[in-house]
């Protein structure tokens, strides 16, 4: 690709932007140039500041100090329709689509033309198919959002930004819930824009994503920015070292497992939703004493509901024995605390929903689901000062940031909301450790941290259950890998003796196996 000459404007300059939120320094004087018709990297670990200083680029927050240009023209961004009328756009982690409207209504929704929808809609219609032959972009305009697959979804996002007329494309944790054949069509679709001249910012935690498709990165460190370089003068050691501060080790290291008895068995397990919807088919697996089995497969295809039902979160019919003894899967004994009785631990996927009260403070927390537990009592009342006391030592000893045990958990950053429920399930020396999505969100000397916590469990002895979206920690982790489509398994493969493209295949619903 050319570069743009000398006296073509940058496409973005933040010079001096800082944001404080009461004590806490979120950006401290941060200045960066993005070239047009780039894409730009940016990273950096859990509460450097990549949200905040993108926030304050759409409109969300208002920067205390600093000054934004726009194509070289000063520019006042209040909220986000200023944003958006400047040319830029965002596609959020989590999308901000209306599930029951179609493509073509979310894709107008708050640009509509007028009172009456049907010029709108028409326009809209008109204006998507051209869009979508221009940058690939192919979605039936008329399907429900609802029944669009993830990767589809983030099509009508970056479709959104494109109808507004978007110049600028912020995309934050774009791969977070795709299969690899829909990361590498997005990455496709970002290459075609690139070439259109439109400039991509790229948030995300994968070094390998960030080496492979961007132009330039900038690394964050603490609210500061702390280098920005032309990504072929890098390197993932390189960068992960600026981001951390530290050498930092990119595979897990562990030795080859050494399993034992069999812990968990999971027979003709069945999983029907309030819809009457059957959401696991009649899986069959077992986990051992000493090994970590992953489960690989796109989000929604079973995985969340069989955490569900060993965390003791959801009924089902069928079979599920811990050390021998039969649990029971609906009715009295089938929640949480029964499971934890029986030895299991949960490191639910969705942390905010199922793993933390957010407006409970990091201590309390910390003992969640255990605070009946006798070592948390003195007499009638919870030994509150040796809960705090616990707390404040397992935020060091996990690198809690910040580490104030009083401060409520809304006000950490996601990775380190995940690391108070990591801590928390993990010391609890469990003979089963359920752990769905370890590491999203999190940076990565967390992730790193947070492995091989997971790998001392296993060499324990324990047995470990993983879910997660990520092939490359699946197979990083994992000791065996089975792979869920549909609400059922589609193979097991010992993860020495598999790669990235055969468990792609599996969990698109390819077997490869002919009648």
């Amino acid at each position: 690709m050319a570069a743009p000459a000398a006296s073509t404007p940058l496409a973005l300059e933040l010079k001096g932007i800082s944001k404080a939120f009461g004590p806490v320094q979120a950006n401290k004087d941060i200045s960066i140039s993005v070239r047009p018709g780039t894409i730009h990297g940016i990273i950096g670990e859990n509460g450097a500041g990549k949200s905040t200083l993108m926030s304050i680029l759409y409109g969300f927050y208002k920067a205390d100090s600093g000054e934004i240009y726009i194509r070289g023209q000063k520019t006042n961004i209040p909220d986000s329709q200023a944003a958006i009328a400047a040319g830029i756009g965002m596609v959020f982690q989590h999308f901000k689509l209306v599930e029951n409207f179609t493509v073509l209504e979310n894709i107008i929704l708050g640009a509509e033309d007028g009172a009456l929808l049907r010029p709108s809609l028409a326009k809209a219609r008109k204006t998507l198919k051209t869009l979508a032959e221009e940058y690939e972009l192919n979605v039936d305009p008329d399907a429900m959002i609802e029944d669009l697959s993830v990767g589809h979804q983030q099509r009508v996002e970056i479709l959104k930004a494109l109808y507004r007329q978007a110049d600028i494309l912020i995309l934050d944790e774009p791969t977070g819930v795709l299969t690899p054949a829909e990361a590498d069509q997005l990455f496709r679709i970002l290459d075609r824009l690139r070439k259109e001249g439109k400039t991509i910012i790229l948030i995300t935690h994968k070094l390998r994503e960030i080496m492979e498709y961007t132009d330039t990165v900038s690394v964050m460190r603490r609210g500061q920015m702390t280098a920005t370089v032309q990504t072929k003068d890098t390197s993932p050691e390189g960068l992960a070292e600026l981001m951390v501060g530290r050498k930092v080790l990119l595979q897990v290291d562990k030795e080859p497992a050494k399993p034992g008895d069999e812990i968990l068995k999971i027979e003709g397990l069945r999983v029907v939703d309030e819809a009457g919807v059957e959401r696991v088919k009649g899986i069959d697996l077992t986990v051992r004493a000493g090994e970590i089995v992953g489960i690989a497969g796109v989000a929604g295809n079973g995985q969340s509901e069989l955490l569900e039902v060993l965390g003791g979160f959801q009924d089902a019919t069928g079979s599920v024995t811990v050390n021998g003894q039969e649990l029971p899967l609906s009715g009295h004994g089938a929640d949480g605390q029964a499971r934890r009785a029986a030895g299991i631990a949960h490191v639910p996927e969705d942390r905010q929903k199922e793993g933390l009260i957010m407006e409970f403070s990091a201590w309390e927390n910390s003992v969640f689901g255990y605070h009946h537990e006798p070592e948390y009592q003195n007499g009638i009342l919870m030994d509150n000062k040796g809960i705090l006391a616990k707390a404040a030592d397992q935020m060091e000893r996990f690198d809690v940031r910040p580490p104030h045990p009083h401060l409520a958990a809304k006000n950490f950053s996601g990775g380190n909301q995940q690391k108070i429920v990591v801590a928390r399930e993990i010391e609890r020396n469990p003979d089963v450790l359920l752990i769905g999505q370890p590491t999203r969100g999190v940076d990565i000397g967390a992730i790193e941290f947070i492995h091989q916590q997971i790998v001392n469990l296993r060499d324990q002895g324990k047995a470990i259950l993983l879910v997660s979206v990520e092939l490359e920690e699946v197979l990083s982790l994992a000791d065996r890998v089975a792979v869920m489509f549909d609400g059922q398994i589609m193979g097991e493969r010992n993860a020495s003796e598999t790669d990235e493209k055969e468990l792609g295949l599996l969990m698109a619903g390819v077997t490869g196996e002919t009648s």
